[in-house]
């Protein structure tokens, strides 16, 4: 999933700051969800919600680096997926970040709980790990 970084990524010290590979991660596996015509960002009564997340960083990037994300599922459950993901400077084969990002399925309009739809589950299963 190639993404662009913008100005405000920077930080003082002048590389992204931290946060940024989390939004990005949370970009990289939303997009594709839309992309696939399975989110509605505004009105999808089943929404994943980030429950857990945690980034590695082995290498500095900064604007105006494009970057690419990777990413697979790491693990699928009843009513979670754990993808695995990982930022890459355009075209470099070694990875500025890596992480993972939990998203738990809920009904959007009482916030529990709920199975992950078949549609999803199934594009998951294309991105599982093997």
């Amino acid at each position: 999933m190639p993404l662009t970084t913008r100005w405000n990524d920077n930080d003082p010290y002048g590389h992204l700051n931290n946060v940024a590979y989390y939004a990005f991660f949370d970009a990289a596996v939303n997009a594709i969800l839309v992309e696939a015509g399975l989110l509605d960002p505004a009105s999808s009564p089943v929404i994943g919600i980030v429950a857990e997340s945690n980034c590695r960083f082995h290498s500095a990037l900064s604007f105006p680096d494009p970057i690419e994300v990777g990413l697979a599922v790491d693990h699928l459950g009843r009513s979670s997926v754990r993808y695995r993901l990982a930022a890459f400077k355009a075209g470099a084969a070694q990875a500025s970040a890596e992480g993972r990002l939990t998203h738990v399925y809920v009904e959007r309009a009482t916030g529990r709980p709920t199975p992950i739809p078949a549609a999803h589950r199934r594009l998951m299963e294309t991105m599982t790990l093997p």
